[in-house]
């Protein structure tokens, strides 16, 4: 007989780069005042729900905002790394703000870098290259699920969430670039396992 289990993935709280409309990618920044609000609000909203694992990121501003939602989640007893749902690597935009890329090099082109599925920015990843760890992190995650047989939770980044929602609700590739990820609120997933 089959059992459920759930997943809760979330987005890290505003940085200061978010705070400046700065491409974050593979950068490291520091979440702002609000991000650490934010991430108070997300574990409010979680603090009801019951979760033995925890996954973050290397990255900064995951790992705070996951350490935030801990608080409400004694009964979490692992906390693992997976650098698999870090944020898209932006690669020579990181760090450079929408505003810049716009006037350097026009709307059409920072836009096809910004949101189209298959094209890469200068040195960084298509959202085509995400979706493709993305997919290996969910292979390995439900494999975690069946053998663990618990609930987890995710602490990720938008574009990583985009992808990660692209593949368990068999979204297209228009939706899945257009889609907005708060970073106070949590989307939940079902596995049966």
């Amino acid at each position: 007989m089959k059992k459920t289990y759930y997943l809760y993935l979330f987005r890290h709280g505003e940085t200061t780069y978010n705070s400046k409309g700065q491409f974050t990618g593979f950068d490291n920044p520091p979440l702002t005042k609000k991000g650490f609000d934010d991430a108070y609000i997300l574990s409010e909203r979680l603090k009801d729900k019951k979760f033995n694992i925890a996954i973050q990121t290397p990255l900064k501003r995951s790992k705070d905002t996951l350490k935030a939602v801990l608080k409400n989640h004694p009964e979490c007893k692992r906390v693992l790394t997976d650098a698999r749902m870090k944020e898209r690597n932006y690669g020579r935009l990181n760090g450079k703000t929408h505003a810049q890329i716009v006037q350097r090099y026009g709307f059409l082109q920072y836009d096809k870098w910004h949101r189209d599925f298959n094209t890469r920015p200068p040195k960084g990843e298509s959202f085509a290259d995400v979706e493709k760890r993305v997919k290996s992190f969910i292979h390995d995650l439900k494999k975690l699920i069946k053998k663990e047989k618990t609930n987890i939770a995710i602490s990720a980044h938008g574009n990583s969430i985009r992808l990660f929602r692209k593949i368990m609700t068999h979204a297209s590739k228009e939706q899945s670039v257009q889609w907005s990820i708060p970073y106070d609120n949590y989307e939940t997933y079902m596995i049966e396992i």
